[in-house]
């Protein structure tokens, strides 16, 4: 049953846990849990041409978030830096909950999800044929459509709560917001295939340095544009 699935049952078990400690970090997490929870339906009824693939490609992209979680709170200096900004941001008054999704958003995508996407396709990579590599590429693709489909019910039901008045904007702008969003997302999928693709068609590891390098830079320079006025060196150093 989806509702039993492994991963699912750590985040709701870390929500009910950040709901009593009144800790933030349950505003991205909430929202990717209904995300995850609408990505497994979508395999049992067969929206995907590959599900067990996709299933595996989700397991080991949530397994980065808790691993990012994990480092950041044993205070590991490795800990990625865009996942200690949006750790961090929680904390700060001055951060909205619609900042503080979209920090974590960004965190997994941009950062996150191109190693999940590397690390999952890379076992298979040689041996696919093109029509083999365009599946995985359309079913990345498709994600974006649960991903719509569930924009609506975060602003409701996560970002609401925090932050009403947003749920007054949606009210005058209707699904603007809702567009705006999946669109940009979806540019955000389409650049992570491509960095996943270099990194697996790269054979020399200071190259692939160098684009995990950049994929850094974009997820830092994205977090800060998601703070606008918001120092980021204080959201580094903020505990």
């Amino acid at each position: 049953m989806v509702e039993q699935h492994p991963v699912l049952v750590k985040m709701r078990e870390l929500i009910e846990a950040w709901e009593l400690e009144n800790d933030r970090r349950l505003i991205f997490l909430t929202c990717y849990l209904m995300m995850t929870q609408n990505v497994l339906l979508a395999i049992d009824t067969g929206e995907f041409e590959d599900g067990e693939w996709v299933a595996r490609l989700m397991e080991t992209f949530a397994s980065h978030y808790f691993k990012a979680l994990d480092a950041y709170q044993d205070q590991v200096p490795t800990t990625p830096q865009v996942w200690k900004i949006a750790f961090n941001a929680v904390k700060n008054s001055h951060v909205n909950s619609l900042q503080n999704m979209v920090l974590g958003v960004n965190a997994h995508i941009n950062y996150d999800l191109v190693l999940a996407l590397s690390e999952v396709l890379e076992r298979e990579w040689a041996e696919l044929t093109p029509e083999g590599r365009q599946i995985r590429y359309r079913d990345h693709n498709r994600v974006n459509h649960v991903i719509h489909q569930t924009i609506d019910a975060v602003q409701d039901q996560v970002i609401g709560r925090y932050d009403p008045e947003f749920s007054v904007l949606d009210k005058l702008v209707g699904p603007l917001d809702e567009w705006m969003t999946t669109l940009l997302i979806s540019d955000w999928r389409e650049e992570v295939w491509r960095h996943a693709t270099s990194l697996l068609n790269e054979p020399d590891s200071t190259s692939r340095q160098g684009i995990m390098h950049q994929v850094e830079k974009i997820s830092l320079d994205r977090a800060r544009d998601i703070l606008g006025e918001i120092n980021l060196s204080t959201l580094l150093d903020f505990i």
